[in-house]
Order: structure tokens, then sequence, then C-alpha cells
């Protein structure tokens, strides 16, 4: 069984705590994470300070509220499982997989089997160690967001991945539909994402949060939605979901950010459709793209006999 945490994940600094580092208070707190897990769940805003993103250098101070957010689980807790797997590239390096929509790429609380990383223990025996309880996974798209995901089976090509995600080198092209019809041939949002403080599972616009640039390109319009092409320059947390919201344009069907009352059975029309990278050992540079899924050609080809 997965470990379950039964202290609490909320912790108010008092006057008589001393001032320390952030992510070497917290591991005082909170003795059952390591520290290197503290930086990863502040790194991915996972852990909060009074609501926001803060750094693992930053000094507490009495009155802070400490949150965690997400309780993650360790590589022990994933149990291989025989789940089909659409694998696009292979090999001695990397991976690379078109996710179906409805597969959580990592284990959760809520969501212990059934994932994507599960599927991966089962068909590849060597995976990174670096992504901790997420093995091989470089980074990450939403539960009902399908595509392509680059998987790292050692930690050196985890390092080199995962280094040209940070220097925004990365290729990542998606393709949405999105409710009202867009005007401009071109566009982007530059705007800080972060916790929504109203709603701790949902993420937002916010001054608080971490930088975030996503340029979108029109393909397609009908009479009430547009097909897009979106890029992203950052990767936060459902960021093309919240920044098409905050342009007004929703992702149809999306159950969180989308339309109340409009949800659809296939969840968001998000389809992470091009990924490109450098191989981490032969230096090639290599690029794949993904068929949409029928469903989201169905939802296509109905809206142009809308």
């Amino acid at each position: 069984m997965p470990r379950e945490f039964e202290e609490a994940l909320a912790y108010v600094v008092a006057e008589t705590d001393s001032p320390a580092r952030l992510d070497r208070f917290v591991a005082g707190v909170f003795p059952q994470y390591s520290r290197t897990l503290i930086q990863r769940l502040i790194r991915d805003g996972d852990l909060l300070v009074d609501g926001a993103a803060a750094k693992p250098s930053r000094i507490v101070a009495p009155g802070d509220l400490i949150e965690i957010v997400e309780i993650p689980i360790t590589e022990i807790d994933a149990k291989p499982e025989d789940i089909p797997l659409a694998i696009v590239y292979e090999d001695s390096d990397v991976v690379v997989v078109d996710k179906p929509a409805g597969m959580v790429v990592h284990p959760a609380p809520g969501n212990y089997d059934g994932t994507l990383v599960n599927a991966l223990l089962f068909h590849f025996r060597d995976l990174s160690a670096m992504g901790g309880f997420r093995p091989g996974i470089v980074h990450r798209i939403d539960k009902d967001t399908s595509g392509l995901l680059m998987v790292a089976k050692n930690d050196f090509a985890h390092n080199a991945l995962s280094a040209e995600l940070k220097a925004k080198k990365t290729k990542r092209e998606y393709v949405a539909i999105v409710e009202g019809v867009i005007r401009n041939n071109f566009g982007s949002v530059d705007a800080p994402i972060g916790r929504d403080p109203r709603d701790r599972k949902k993420m937002t616009v916010t001054p608080a949060g971490k930088p975030a640039v996503t340029r979108f390109e029109v393909i397609e319009r009908f009479p009430a939605n547009t097909y897009v092409k979106c890029v992203l320059e950052t990767g936060r947390t459902h960021q093309i979901r919240v920044h098409m919201q905050a342009l007004g344009h929703p992702v149809t069907g999306d159950p969180v950010y989308g339309k109340k009352g409009e949800a659809d059975p296939h969840g968001q029309y998000l389809h992470a459709r091009t990924l490109g990278f450098t191989h981490p050992r032969t230096g090639a540079s290599l690029t794949f793209a993904a068929p949409l899924p029928a469903y989201f050609e169905a939802k296509l080809n109905a809206l142009r006999r809308s």
C-alpha cells in the first residue's frame, strides 16, 4: 500500500522558532521528507508560503503559513502494471510515448495505479532515478491532455533533457480547441502562474506566481470555437489551460477552467502534438509528432459541419 501521512500538512511558524532557510526549516517540521524532496516540492510549486511559491533559500519568519499542497509517494510505492503504451521512439537512453487522455502521469494520492509510471515500470527495466517518486519522468502533461512525453532511461539522459528544458530549448507544441472566436491570427500570453489562493487544486494568473509565456496561432475558426496551436516557452502547471482562460477563451471541455456545466466526457481538447529535443548522447536533433486522437478529430469534424 502507498504510504499515507497522518501529520498535518500545514504549519504556522511560531515566535519561538529559530530563523532558518525554508527547505531546512520544513525538513525539521516534516522529518518524513528528505531535504532533496522538499526542494523538489518547492520547485514544483507543491510547497507554498502564505499561498505563494517561494525559494528554498527564503528565511522563514513568525506567522508564515507553510503548506504542502500535494503529498508525493515514493518510487517504491509504484508497482509495475501491464498497461499498453504507444511507444513513438526508443533507444538505450530515451523513450518517447504518446500518452492517452485520461491517464495520470505518475502516482499520487487518489491515483496509485493505472498511471504512466506504472506502465513504464512494467515495459522498461531501466528508468532514471532522478525523478524520485516519478521514475523516468522528465516532464508532465495533465491527466486529460493527450500526446507526447519524453522519458529518460538513465540519469545521464535525465540530466541532459532536464537542462535543455530549463534552457527553454525543448520544442513543445500543442493543439487545442477553445471557446469563442479568436480574431488575431497570432498572439502570446506573458503572465505569471501560481496556486489559486481560493482553491489549492487550481492554478491562476497572479503576480505572486512564476513567469509563464505561451504563444498561440489560429489554425481554424468556427462559429463559436477556435482551433489553435500553442507553443510553450515555460512549463508551468496547467499553463495553456490557465492562459487561455485568462484570454477569455478556455479550452473546450476543460472541467476545471472551462465553462461551468459544459465539461466533455473526453475532458479538455488539448493535445501535445509535437516534441523536439537534442538527443542526450548523440547530439542529434529529434522531432516527433503524434496524430490527433479519434475523438479530437471527430470534434473538429462536427465543428466544421456546424
